[in-house]
């Protein structure tokens, strides 16, 4: 057996630079407290309070003759004010790549950027640089958890954003981050804030788990960087996290020949090594025990081989995986990612304690004494059967749209991707095909590849089928007169076209206003729900004329309603004559002012008294509804004021 301890293990720059601050300021005169423990380490924390460092939660807390000390995790602007307002001594332990990000985010606020942060929003870094913001901010543990908190965010193609990541961030699912936001955000400015120790100590993590049986990860389990170790290493090995030597004792490595140690940032070089020279002492006792005949021979009963289909009762999970037993002696686990396509899933939402599964097996380790499984494939299998049966039947499927790709989407079925055309995804190609991301769709299968998996499906075609059955229903009930609620599909110089339910009617230009007007756009617009009823139907060639003005909007019932002859009205001259000037008395509706009526004096011609555009008051003098015109006169009222004056 061979254990190997990775390059990068313990103590970061930062982290060591805080510990080894509290530690020299301990040895002073003065009282020493830290806002929170310095790391997320207990063993150093215990170290540190036999010499008599306080932790204290918040600033308020601190003996106001003490000294301060600011944890590598950074604290927001406001705690520095209280600091300053109390009048308190402090040294910052901030590490440098942590104060940098609050000087970035703290820049792009002040541009007025909305600032995307990856990270756990409880954790004390992330809350430290949410204190450094002065605007708004997003922060997400994954991008699916990214996707959701964008869509809710309208017009994003006005906004500037600016991203940045906690120090200690999983490097994998930032990279997924920064490739979702760069899709969705068009004014992005992303800095790469990682720690650079952060991402060796990963990479180096990956590769020491891609060559091991089994990965011993040491740190505090609180700390955010010791987990994220964990994350990393457990797709590719049997994975075990231990804060102190003494919990090695509690895990079986026998079988395991290859056994790789890495350490998260909090975890102090003694630890490490007692570690080590405990895993040692495992391992050479476990070279000792050999296994009884009754033990070998029940193992070779209980075996299982890749890519065969078992049955497994979930008996726990955490974010990233489910367990599961199968019946053998290994331990079995479905990787989040091999449960559900969906990034942004969760654990507990899928499945709970006592669900029974049917799983593949990916992945048989004897030695570690762990078997991968997937369900997603063994639904993947089950639904291309259930894809194939719809194509060759025409009939519909359902699923979600989990992508927009370039050339159209790609939605889920029975774990099936299929591919739909942007041709083929909406019911016209003016509409965007964003609007269709996460919403369930019905589609036909208009192609089939067993061999390549591959399946293309239409939206287009369950929707006109959908039309076609509406249209059906419409023409068996339609009649002259009936009134309906529609939407304004489309505009042309000559009239509306409105979506009446499966069938579309046009409202003529003329009828869309008792004014005359130029063009439809004047009164409605693309999208407005408006009332119709049918004026006339040709059923040969399925046409439908629709009315829209009401009778009680016809200007002359107003004015028969609201102007009684002999009223006096303020009107407006909208043209000149020889023979007098025209004036409006409400829309669609002008008066005649005869010369005559103009002024008590004699007019010559009109324009010499009134001029278009002006406004004067007139008595309403007769109306002929039956020809449409009305009679003003001017002179009639300067009569009247002229007779009242005498």
């Amino acid at each position: 057996m061979k254990l190997t301890v990775a390059k990068s293990a313990g103590f970061c720059f930062g982290v060591k630079r805080a510990v080894d601050l509290v530690f020299e300021k301990a040895e002073g005169d003065r009282p020493v407290c830290t806002l929170g423990p310095i790391i997320h380490n207990p063993q150093i924390v215990s170290q540190l309070k036999d010499k008599g460092v306080e932790i204290v939660q918040r600033v308020e807390d601190c003996d106001p003759g003490a000294l301060l000390v600011i944890r590598s995790h950074g604290v927001g602007a406001d705690v520095y004010e209280e600091i300053s307002r109390r009048g308190l001594s402090f040294a910052d332990a901030t590490c440098p790549f942590v104060a940098k990000i609050h000087q970035t985010v703290r820049e792009q606020s002040q541009n007025g950027r909305l600032i995307l942060i990856a990270g756990d929003e409880n954790h004390p870094e992330v809350q430290g640089i949410i204190g450094h913001c002065t605007g708004d901010y997003i922060a997400f543990k994954t991008a699916g958890e990214l996707k959701e908190k964008l869509e809710e965010i309208p017009n994003k193609n006005k906004i500037g954003f600016s991203m940045v990541a906690q120090t200690t961030f999983h490097t994998i699912e930032w990279a997924f981050c920064v490739e979702f936001a760069k899709k969705v955000c068009t004014n992005l400015l992303i800095f790469d804030t990682i720690c650079s120790a952060t991402e060796t100590r990963q990479r180096e993590a990956i590769q020491l788990a891609k060559q091991s049986d089994v990965m011993v990860v040491v740190g505090g389990a609180s700390s955010s960087n010791t987990k994220k170790l964990q994350e990393v290493c457990r797709p590719y090995c049997r994975t075990v996290l231990v804060e102190s030597a003494g919990q090695l004792r509690e895990y079986d490595f026998s079988g395991a020949e290859l056994i790789g140690v890495t350490a998260g940032a909090s975890t102090p070089a003694f630890i490490i090594k007692e570690v080590q020279e405990t895993m040692t002492e495992i391992l050479q006792n476990n070279n000792e025990e050999e296994l009884s005949f009754e033990e070998l021979l029940e193992q070779s009963f209980k075996s299982t081989y890749t890519g065969e289909k078992v049955t497994g009762t979930v008996v726990g999970y955490t974010p990233t995986e489910v367990q599961v037993e199968i019946g053998t002696k290994q331990t079995g686990y479905v990787p989040l990612h091999e449960l559900t396509d969906d990034p942004s899933a969760k654990v507990e939402d899928l499945v709970k304690k006592g669900d029974t599964l049917t799983l593949q097996v990916l992945r048989v380790n004897d030695v570690e004494g762990t078997i991968m499984l997937s369900k997603k494939r063994v639904d993947a299998a089950a639904g291309l059967e259930k894809v194939e049966a719809a194509a060759e039947n025409n009939e519909t499927l359902t699923g979600i749209v989990t992508e927009v790709v370039k050339g159209g989407v790609v939605a889920v079925t029975n774990g099936v991707k299929i591919f739909i055309p942007a041709s083929q995804a909406t019911a016209s190609r003016d509409e965007p095909l964003e609007d269709l991301l996460r919403k369930e769709v019905s589609f036909k299968i208009l192609e089939m590849n067993r061999g390549r998996r591959r399946a293309v499906g239409s939206i287009r075609a369950v929707l006109r089928e959908q039309r076609k059955v509406l249209e059906d229903k419409f023409w068996e009930t339609v009649e002259i007169g009936q009134h309906y609620t529609g939407a304004v599909k489309s505009l042309t110089s000559y009239g509306a076209f409105v979506d009446l339910g499966g069938v579309d009617g046009m409202i003529h230009i003329s009828e869309l206003s008792w004014s005359r007007i130029k063009h439809p756009s004047e009164v409605v617009k693309v999208g407005d729900m408006v009332e119709v009823y049918v004026k006339d139907i040709d059923a040969e060639n399925r046409k439908i004329s629709l009315g829209y003005k009401k009778a009680e909007d016809n200007p002359w019932e107003v004015l028969k309603r609201d102007y009684p002859i002999g009223c006096t009205v303020t009107v407006k001259i909208v043209s000149m004559t020889t023979f007098g000037a025209f004036a409006q008395i409400i829309p669609g509706i002008d008066g005649l002012i005869h010369i005559s009526q103009i002024s008590t004096e004699r007019v010559n011609k009109p324009q010499d008294v009134l001029a278009v555009g002006q406004e004067v008051d007139a008595k309403l003098i007769d109306v002929d509804f039956d020809k449409k015109r009305v009679s003003l006169s001017i002179r009639a009222l300067l009569e009247e004021q002229g007779d009242y004056e005498d």
